[in-house]
């Protein structure tokens, strides 16, 4: 069953923004569209504590040539969050299959930024028939490149966790110098449970210490795009380096730019993307 999220709003392009809730077996999931949808579908996938918000300011850089599908996985935004549900990246992956199926999209360009990028992988593991490339946004390659956090974790006793310890916690998810926090993506953390927050960042972990990404990503064989923001605070951006050994990779570093482009840069993300989009879309 879909559930219509209310009237579509307009996105300058040929086509409303479509937004609605998929019931799936294992819950509810909420799903964006924008853009021609006869034009070659392209999968955006958020971070953990993030939503199908984060992608917003690319959106309307990537409608031209796009039917841009954006999907809350379980656990965020204005998906379900179970307290019994598995949040393990296989299963998020499966869940964003079951959704692409439900749309009739029948093949996509899949981008992940951060964790999204991992689940982007899961879901080239199961689907290969899906997805026809990959594009990793500030995506950690493996364990050993992750930047242990200075400041302590939110505290499930404290929650929900108050504006100053909210903004606290996402600062390292930004570098560019006088980038303002939107209002919006603080709430998607606020919105969170404790429980989901540290089951889905649990999840990550599990499946980078299973294998590390550039192993999964040469035995697919998918083309492969890595951005990386030069000045990312959670995950090392010299370990980008490392999905070098993934052949035909393309790993692109930008300057002055931290763990979220997409969000401090828009425009530039976006060329990278498209750029990557006009050959294997």
């Amino acid at each position: 069953m879909t559930v219509s999220d209310g009237g579509p709003s307009v996105n300058d392009g040929a086509e409303a923004t479509e937004c609605s809730t998929l019931s799936l077996d294992d819950g509810d999931i909420y799903v964006c569209q924008d853009g021609p949808r006869d034009a070659p579908a392209l999968l955006l996938i958020h971070g953990t504590a993030s939503s199908t918000r984060s992608w917003a300011p690319m959106v309307p850089l990537l409608t031209g040539s796009h039917r841009v599908i954006r999907v809350d996985l379980l656990g965020h935004g204005r998906s379900a969050e179970p307290a019994d549900g598995s949040y393990a990246l296989p299963d998020q992956a499966r869940r964003v299959g079951a959704a692409l199926d439900r749309l009739g999209a029948e093949h996509a360009v899949v981008v992940g930024h951060s964790s999204g990028g991992a689940a982007a992988t899961a879901l080239a593991e199961q689907r290969p028939d899906l997805v026809t490339a990959l594009a990793l946004v500030n995506t950690g390659p493996s364990l050993n490149a992750f930047i242990a956090p200075e400041s302590a974790a939110l505290d499930p006793s404290q929650w929900p966790p108050t504006d100053e310890q909210l903004r606290r916690f996402a600062s390292t998810g930004f570098s560019r110098a006088g980038y303002q926090i939107p209002e919006e993506l603080l709430g998607d953390v606020r919105s969170m449970t404790h429980h989901t927050l540290t089951a889905t960042t649990r999840a990550t972990l599990s499946y980078l210490d299973e294998q590390a990404l550039p192993d999964r990503l040469t035995a697919l064989g998918k083309p492969l795009l890595v951005i990386f923001g030069e000045d990312d605070r959670r995950w090392r951006s010299s370990s980008a380096a490392d999905y070098r050994a993934v052949p035909g990779a393309k790993v692109e570093l930008l300057p002055g730019l931290g763990h979220s482009p997409l969000l401090e840069d828009p425009p530039r993300t976006a060329a990278s993307l498209l750029a990557f989009t006009a050959t294997h879309a």
